[in-house]
């Protein structure tokens, strides 16, 4: 009687993929067939009559499914506890690591380019096998490699061994961006119609509040019980989320059928598999409908103008969030004369935004669904983000404490993640989600990668020796500090521009979309009359849920998908539409961005394994 109902919803579910596949089919032949004709080829797959509920049965069964998708994002927020601790713990850690294994600045972001090094191919890799193996093997994968990753880096600080501390850094950022692409793709899965901004605050909340607790800790840890007990924590949580992952994947089915979630591909090839035994032709069917919800890396080039001025500020993004806050507690330390614990404390509250601001954004995105309303969060977060690097590159004399800097981009980086994700949704369909997620974190790593080396370097130019921690500044650190701040104002600026194209980009489309719109009033009023009687009969709307010919397409307006279904037949009428020659020359300029995204992320390899073998290899042999 349990498996019953779980039964029954893959059932249904599966049902109505084929039902809506047939129609689609229909749609695409012809849309004058006859309706017997049509009739005839799915009635062996409608879905069958649901009996009545009482109010009550239904309040119940609301309630049921709220519980479930509360547990199913409570696992999912689980997922990267120990990632996102293990990330931000060597920040606070900067001037102990000078001190006690003499690393420089360019070691030191050695060490950090190492964990996100691999962050710029694998979110890809991850999201692609999210998309074609499903959520829960991917995610077991990507828990188990960042455990590994973190014994490695454990180990190398017990030995005093800064390249096995970066070859674990190497290893745990193999799992890291896969792991963040799986656990957001899970909470689109489970509330892409439930509150979606709220629901991906708060599965966001848990790893911020797991970095901003390691920055907060890991110095007062040192001092308290050794200098490996930060990453003695790390360890430890990389672990619990390997064993709630376990649980996940032990509870996964359960979860999705009883919240009623969105099908993978992997879930309906498993219900081809059941069917196979019994109907051939049905399981051939499903297998069909699941090779189309599985997105081939190639079919990135498809996603538009939109997408792509998108990744251009994932770059940016990454260039100036996460290279600031692992540099900031040294950065404050020596421009302001600061102790390495009061600077480390300070530092901490880089990331302290997010866990009140992410709730707060999520709620306003929500509540107005609207992708304007993202885009001038993105302004405002990027105003703040600027105003902390100009208060921190002006001279210490004239602003005496580094609090106004800290706390603007506290509130401005608080909630600013949060928004190039539910962005994804917005602009492209459901089936593209795992990769367009993949391609966001693997550009914005790439970003951050080569930024982190480039500070490095930067920060070592007339410093190459570690300098002593107890000791006064040196006036060339200080001036290579004065630059880099520089440098972060500008590439602020740039994200800004970036912000404005994006919004230009989005205008324009809108104004396409009406025009299109005014256009084909009458062709689309002909179409519907001629359809009508079609569907009256099936009763499937043209979004209908769990439809593949709405999974196929961008999701860049309304007015758009309303009248796709149609778009085929009168481009049949007049040859190549002014439409259809504009998609084609957006996927040409797609083919042009995945090639300067993917020579980004080959100068990102060549410049971190350059440096590394200039400052860690040559080191090491003289030694």
């Amino acid at each position: 009687m349990l498996e019953e109902p779980e039964q029954s919803y893959r059932r249904s579910s599966c049902d109505e993929l084929l039902f809506q596949a047939e129609v689609d089919m229909d749609d695409q032949n012809s849309i004058a067939s006859s309706q017997s004709s049509s009739n005839a080829s799915v009635g062996d797959v409608l879905p069958q009559p649901v009996p009545r509920r009482t109010a009550a049965d239904v309040a119940a069964r609301k309630w049921r499914m709220y519980c479930i998708r509360l547990i199913a994002l409570l696992c999912a927020c689980s997922l990267s506890i120990g990632s996102h601790y293990a990330s931000y713990v060597l920040g606070p850690l900067k001037s102990r690591l000078s001190r006690e294994l003499g690393t420089s600045h360019t070691e030191f972001s050695l060490l950090i380019s190492a964990f996100s090094l691999n962050s710029t191919w694998t979110p890809l890799v991850g999201g692609v096998m999210a998309s074609r193996l499903g959520t829960t093997f991917t995610s077991i994968l990507a828990t188990g490699v960042i455990l590994l990753g973190q014994i490695l880096l454990l180990t190398g600080d017990i030995y005093g061994n800064v390249r096995m501390m970066a070859l674990g850094m190497f290893v745990f950022g193999l799992g890291v961006s896969p792991l963040a692409v799986v656990q957001e793709t899970i909470i689109v899965r489970f509330f892409k119609s439930h509150g979606l901004g709220v629901s991906m605050a708060f599965g966001l909340i848990a790893g911020k509040g797991a970095s901003f607790i390691s920055a907060r800790t890991s110095y007062p840890l040192t001092e308290r019980f050794g200098s490996r007990a930060p990453f003695y924590v790390a360890t430890g949580l990389a672990a619990l989320s390997v064993f709630v992952n376990l649980i996940y994947i032990a509870a996964s089915r359960w979860l999705v059928d009883g919240a009623g979630a969105e099908l993978e591909a992997a879930d309906i090839d498993e219900e081809a598999r059941r069917r196979s035994c019994h109907d051939i032709s049905q399981a051939q069917a499903l297998e069909k409908v699941a090779e189309k919800r599985r997105v081939h890396i190639k079919e990135i080039t498809k996603l538009g103008d939109i997408f792509w001025s998108y990744v251009g500020l994932n770059v940016l993004c990454g260039a100036i969030w996460s290279p600031f806050t692992h540099l900031a507690a040294n950065i404050v330390e020596k421009r302001y004369g600061m102790t390495e614990e009061n600077a480390a404390n300070q530092a901490s509250y880089l990331l302290a935004g997010s866990l009140v601001l992410y709730p707060i954004c999520g709620y306003i995105v929500d509540r107005y669904k609207s992708k304007q309303i993202v885009i001038r969060l993105f302004m405002l977060s990027s105003i703040l983000t600027g105003s902390c690097y100009l208060w921190l590159s002006l001279p210490p004399s004239w602003t005496r404490s580094s609090w106004p800097g800290i706390l603007s981009f506290c509130i401005g980086h608080g909630f600013a993640p949060l928004l190039l994700v539910v962005l994804v949704p917005k602009i492209v369909a459901l089936k593209y989600v795992s990769t367009a997620l993949g391609v966001h974190k693997s550009l914005e790593q790439t970003g951050s990668t080569i930024f982190q080396t480039m500070a490095g370097l930067a920060l070592d130019m007339h410093n190459p020796k570690p300098q002593d921690p107890n000791g006064p500044t040196p006036p060339s650190q200080k001036s290579s500090i004065q630059k880099l701040l520089n440098i972060f104002v500008i590439l602020n600026g740039l994200q800004f521009l970036s912000i404005l194209a994006l919004s230009y980009l989005q205008q324009r489309q809108k104004r396409l979309l009406r025009h299109r719109s005014s256009i084909s009033e009458g062709a689309l009023s002909d179409s519907v009359r001629t359809v009508k009687p079609h569907d009256s009969g099936s009763n499937i709307e043209p979004q209908a849920s769990g439809s593949d010919h709405s999974q196929e397409r961008p999701l860049l307006g309304d007015s758009e998908v309303s009248h796709t279904r149609y778009s085929s037949t009168m481009s049949r009428r007049s040859g190549p539409t002014r439409d259809e020659m504009r998609q084609r020359a957006e996927i040409r300029r797609g083919r042009i961005f995945v090639t300067l995204s993917a020579s980004l992320i080959i100068f990102a390899w060549v410049l971190f394994m350059g440096t590394a073998w200039f400052r860690l290899g040559l080191k090491h042999e003289t030694n």
